[in-house]
């Protein structure tokens, strides 16, 4: 099975969780059942990796300070794009740089995603167009302003038309799961969602699909 890249967007004042929780998701993810597997990287369905405007370290809320894997000009072309939100979306929302880059990757990726206010970059960057989308419920107008304000969703935890959205913060962890059974099939997804002992159902509930995304049937799983 080919190996997914996932690049997950990081900047100063990125909420934590919101790219924290998809890392974890997309890293802890495993065909083969069982906390064996995840003692290498081996057979691992998807290379996780951060990116940032340059491979300088940034500050996340709290003071967290990561270093970034890639910087724009050398990250991989991503499979999945992943936009976290946090209170440094709104310098994002003025950054022509970042707001192209994140509009060019959206284009070549398979699933352009975003958690909280990340959607907000996603909006400004013309990736949403007129599709379905949400955010943290504080910013919910705000993202109805710079979208359209019927498209927002309200009330629910991720929604999926052609690209995947969340709110806030935790429901990151909710849309990277539902992007991974989207992706190897739901058994895949509970299974790392009880290695990591996260309370996620593969039914649906909490969100929406709009207008499904068109990844193929999910491969085969091994070992199981």
């Amino acid at each position: 099975m080919a190996r997914w890249t996932v690049a997950i967007l990081v900047f100063d004042g990125v909420e934590v969780l919101d790219f924290a929780g998809p890392f974890e998701v997309f890293s802890r993810a495993r065909t083969v059942p069982g906390p064996e597997s995840r003692r290498s990287d081996e057979g691992a369905p998807f290379e996780v990796v951060t990116v940032a405007k340059t491979a300088r370290p940034v500050r996340a809320t709290g003071g967290l300070v990561v270093l970034p894997h890639h910087g724009f000009g050398d990250c991989p072309r991503p499979d999945v794009l992943v936009v976290p939100g946090g209170f440094g979306t709104r310098a994002l929302l003025n950054d022509p740089e970042t707001l192209e880059w994140v509009a060019a990757r959206a284009r070549e990726a398979r699933v352009a995603a975003s958690v909280c206010t990340g959607a907000l970059v996603l909006a400004k960057a013309g990736v949403l167009g007129g599709r379905r989308a949400t955010t943290h419920w504080a910013s919910l107008d705000l993202l109805g302003a710079l979208h359209r304000p019927e498209l927002v969703e309200r009330g629910v935890r991720w929604v999926e038309d052609g690209v995947v959205t969340s709110a806030g913060v935790a429901a990151g962890l909710d849309m990277a799961f539902h992007v991974v059974a989207r992706r190897l099939g739901a058994e895949v997804a509970e299974e790392t969602a009880r290695y990591l002992e996260y309370p996620w159902r593969a039914d649906g509930a909490g969100g929406v699909v709009a207008a499904p995304l068109d990844l193929g049937p999910p491969p085969a799983a091994a070992g199981r």
